[in-house]
């Protein structure tokens, strides 16, 4: 029996279903949560979706249909369910840490089997069943080759291939980055084939921009992009004080890093911001020049083009740390 097999064969015998994700939700994780659950329901199973925290407006619109809840806002709500569950399914992350603490501790004390479906290096060991596949670009392209797999692509349809298609662009930077294999480009075909329309796909999700958000990053790039010259390194950071005057609100800043990084030159960029007195960093790179290593300099980590860390120091403190550790990491890239 192959993994994909396995899975499906649990969620035969499945009562109630529960489909989780990561804090700080993005196009991967929801897409993927949607299409899971379009797809068992589509099965007829019992299947609801919970996430640690609400994703950003421009991402609402692939929920539509679904049964959802966050344990932000619906803290008893979510514990019940989960407290139900006779099988739990962890999408696109790689230990309960990545789920906050308030998920987390909710996912070690349920009984219910566990599947992993996760493209994140060094997954930890918590689940029955784990689909980790480090070298895909996206968790969507690993749900769908998992339904393909176990002969359930007869299940997808217009919603969940919607979904599928908002992961894979959204976590291969609008299928631009090295993660992106054949297989990603026949993913997609197949989707439109059965219905989807990928310029639908992409408006809804790229042009419903709010003013103060198109605002905030037009300052941050006129104001605060930064560059290294020597290192082409270029950041970008945002003080708590700046988010507030263009009235921030969650999913504003994504895409800063890769604006900084498609600056002519640039091999790897950085963008940090300030929330709650932390620091949370984002790390990008072209090619094979990995940043996953000083993510982890700032308790983070990634993948090798992509990754992030926090740090509990100021704004100045941790960009000065940043600085200093470019050489050890990047210092090839002086002679470049």
């Amino acid at each position: 029996m192959s993994k994909a097999e396995a899975i499906f064969k649990e969620v035969d015998k499945a009562k109630r279903i529960v489909i989780t994700s990561h804090r700080s939700p993005d196009g991967d994780s929801m897409g993927s949560s949607a299409a899971l659950y379009h797809v068992l329901k589509k099965m007829g199973k019992n299947a609801v979706v919970c996430h640690p925290d609400h994703c950003p407006a421009f991402l609402e619109w692939v929920m539509e249909g679904c049964e959802w809840y966050t344990h932000e806002l619906a803290p008893d709500k979510v514990e019940e369910l989960m407290s139900e569950a006779d099988l739990i399914f962890c999408l696109d992350y790689n230990g309960p840490d990545r789920m906050g603490h308030g998920m987390a501790d909710l996912l070690r004390k349920s009984n219910a089997v566990k599947i992993m479906l996760d493209h994140h290096p060094h997954p930890d060991d918590f689940v029955d069943i784990a689909e980790s596949r480090i070298t895909e670009g996206s968790t969507c392209q690993i749900l769908f080759d998992v339904i393909e797999e176990a002969g359930k692509l007869n299940y997808l349809d217009v919603s969940s291939g919607e979904a599928i298609y908002l992961g894979i662009m959204t976590d291969t930077g609008a299928f631009r980055f090295s993660s992106v294999n054949p297989k990603t480009h026949e993913i997609i075909s197949h989707l439109m084939k059965i219905g989807v329309n990928n310029t639908a796909v992409h408006e809804r999700t790229f042009d419903n921009v709010r003013v103060d958000r198109l605002r905030l990053q037009g300052y941050a790039i006129s104001n605060k992009l930064e560059i290294i010259q020597h290192f082409h390194i270029a950041y970008i950071s945002l003080s708590e004080e700046e988010l507030n005057r263009f009235h921030y609100k969650k999913g504003d800043t994504d895409g800063l890093v890769n604006m900084a990084l498609s600056v002519e030159g640039i091999k790897v960029a950085a963008f940090f911001s300030e929330k709650d007195g932390q620091i949370k960093i984002s790390f990008r790179s072209k090619g094979t020049i990995p940043v996953n290593g000083i993510a982890k300099e700032f308790n983070g980590g990634g993948h090798i083009n992509a990754a992030g860390g926090a740090s509990q120091a100021s704004m100045e403190d941790t960009i000065k740390h940043f600085k200093a550790l470019i050489p050890k990491y990047f210092n090839g890239l002086n002679a470049e």
